[in-house]
């Protein structure tokens, strides 16, 4: 029981940090996870999706202060990727959140999100749904192969 909890929160962890400044990965976690066979797949990307989606969230509250802490060496997008996503969050508006699961330019997008102003309920709806999209295509691959 114990070490159910501690994967569950290992997965949390590194899910919610692979969304913020911390250099994490949670895909090697999940797919380690289900190959195991002992959790429930939905339970798994409960988890995932959910730790994913509150550290961009961190990204977004960054964001709305962007202003006092866009020098700092530890801020999660470099300048020019920041405006880069703003002009394409500026020209497609909140739907670009629905990129939000690629690689570094995701994560922009949800400082830029919070930089812009986006209101919370429609962001978190929209990174979720992104979030969510990746660790089921992710999932499904996983026991499609593991099979």
């Amino acid at each position: 029981m114990i070490i159910d909890l501690a994967s569950y929160a290992g997965l949390f962890t590194a899910a919610f940090g692979a969304a913020t400044i911390l250099p994490m990965q949670s895909e090697p976690v999940l797919v380690g996870l289900l190959l195991t066979g002992k959790f429930p797949v939905l339970v798994l990307l409960a988890v995932a999706s959910v730790g994913n989606t509150l550290g961009s969230i961190v990204n977004w509250f960054l964001g709305r202060g962007i202003e006092r802490f866009r020098d700092r060496r530890w801020f999660p997008v470099g300048e020019e990727a920041l405006e880069r996503s703003s002009r394409w969050y500026r020209k497609y508006g909140k739907w670009t959140l629905l990129l939000s699961w690629m690689p570094v330019f995701g994560d922009a997008l949800t400082v830029v999100a919070g930089v812009l102003k986006e209101p919370l309920l429609a962001f978190t709806i929209l990174v979720f749904v992104a979030k969510t999209g990746r660790y089921v295509v992710l999932t499904l691959a996983t026991l499609q192969i593991a099979s």
